[in-house]
């Protein structure tokens, strides 16, 4: 039997009610909780879209900072060639003008000298003096062209050679600047083989790899030690180890005992601006090892370096052998060649156009002294046809010798000229063709180069020169 309650019918009612509450209130979380699910798909989305742009905008600035600080390391590196190629010229316009004051002054002393030599009998003590006066003359003279080669580039001048003398001569210059601290050690024969080489390129590799091993002992001292030996490399050897021909080699040597190497400094030591100093400091350039092995295989050679950090640096260099040109027992020296002819010699220097003067006359010729280019082109313009020959300085006042020859073909394009200069930016390759000078001298000049290239000239048919 069923009971009418209101009550009961009253909870009933609001039981459903609840109920259908609930209902819509859990399909309302449901749907809720599916917003908010894609929501945070979406936002997950844009996160990790959001840090892939933020990973590729870093890497960009990354790459975009390495371009930047290799172009500024790029930038002080081209400064410092720059500010080296600045330096150097600056040496080599200074190393001009000493050069060309000095050659003068030992052009008199040598001139003078020779002449002495002549008026005195070979068994005295007087011509065994002038004689240590010529030679210490002619030493002078080749650190002069050493100063000039270091200056500038030359053209390379490959002839036989015997190394042992620049050897001597570098040991002697790495004496003087060297600390306290390093000593030189040498081994090195009384004599050596001759090798196809320019003098120059020998003394530039020899001093750049002794300056290397003095710098990597500044710091603690050690021992730089030169060494010269043969070595006789046969087909296998030579291929295997060094890539030579076979044959023998001269094996110059220069060891030191600095901070040494480690494999990855060795495997660059050869590339351009590749160096183990400072450069930012001006220490070193990264120039010197790759400029030797460069000159080195321009001589048919090697080199070879063995390193390791903390024990030293050895540096070999391999050179061919060539056989000495026989000689002739039979031969004799001849006589320096003299001349009748009239010669206009002209100097700006009193002293060398007196030496100058004597010299000539002493070899024969009739010879009119000049000591400015002006009054010497006013005296072949009066009397053009009174000269053979033109000897004239090349670096002087109001007039260079270049310029006076061109006024003085212009009046007779036939006379010959010889140019005489201590130093000049120009090689004579460069000045001769066009400006009709027939041969050069370098002072200080030797009385037998004197003879032979004024005979030289004045015996070779000449082409007039036009204006």
């Amino acid at each position: 039997m069923a009971i009418d309650d209101p009550r009961l019918r009253e909870l009933e009612e609001k039981n459903a009610l609840l109920e259908t509450r609930v209902k819509h209130l859990t399909n309302d979380l449901h749907l809720t909780r599916e917003e908010n699910e894609a929501s945070l798909v979406r936002y997950l989305d844009i996160h990790t879209n959001l840090e892939k742009k933020v990973a590729e905008r870093t890497a960009e600035l990354a790459r975009t900072n390495q371009t930047l600080q290799n172009e500024i390391l790029e930038r002080r590196r081209a400064e410092t060639r720059l500010q080296q190629s600045q330096k150097m010229k600056a040496i080599g316009t200074l190393a001009g003008g000493i050069a060309h004051d000095f050659n003068n002054i030992l052009a008199a002393i040598m001139g003078y000298t020779e002449m002495s030599l002549m008026d005195t009998d070979e068994a005295s003590s007087v011509h065994r003096r002038l004689t240590n006066v010529l030679k210490a003359t002619n030493r002078a003279k080749e650190l002069i062209h050493q100063i000039l080669t270091f200056s500038r580039q030359n053209d390379p001048e490959i002839r036989p050679m015997a190394p042992l003398p620049i050897i001597k001569e570098t040991i002697k210059m790495m004496r003087a600047s060297l600390p306290a601290t390093v000593e030189i050690r040498q081994r090195i024969p009384a004599s050596s083989a001759m090798i196809m080489a320019d003098p120059d390129h020998i003394h530039q590799i020899l001093m750049n790899l002794c300056t290397n091993a003095s710098q990597a002992m500044a710091k603690n001292g050690g021992t730089l030690e030169l060494r010269m030996t043969e070595v006789d490399f046969d087909t296998e050897t030579a291929h295997r180890d060094q890539d030579l021909l076979p044959g023998k080699y001269l094996k110059l040597t220069v060891a030191d005992t600095g901070r040494g190497m480690d494999r990855a400094e060795l495997e660059q030591i050869f590339d351009p601006y590749f160096t183990t100093k400072q450069t930012v400091d001006g220490d070193g350039s990264g120039l010197g090892l790759s400029v030797v092995h460069g000159i080195i295989h321009s001589h048919g050679g090697t080199i070879a370096v063995n390193s390791e950090l903390g024990t030293g640096t050895t540096v070999d260099v391999f050179f061919p052998i060539i056989e000495p040109a026989k000689t002739d027992p039979a031969a004799v020296k001849t006589p320096i060649p003299l001349g009748r002819e009239r010669i206009l010699f002209v100097d700006d220097e009193q002293a060398l156009a007196d030496v100058g003067l004597q010299m000539l006359q002493r070899l024969g010729y009739h010879v009119v002294p000049r000591t400015s280019s002006v009054e010497a082109l006013e005296a072949f313009r009066a009397h053009p046809d009174r000269f053979d020959l033109v000897v004239t300085d090349q670096t002087m006042p109001n007039m260079t010798g270049t310029e006076l020859a061109r006024e003085i073909h212009r009046i007779r394009p036939d006379i010959p000229i010889i140019l005489c200069t201590g130093f000049s930016e120009k090689f004579p390759g460069e000045l001769g063709p066009g400006i009709g000078i027939d041969d050069f001298l370098f002072k200080p000049i030797a009385l037998r180069d004197f003879a032979d290239t004024i005979r030289r000239v004045l015996d070779q048919p000449h082409i007039s020169m036009t204006s």
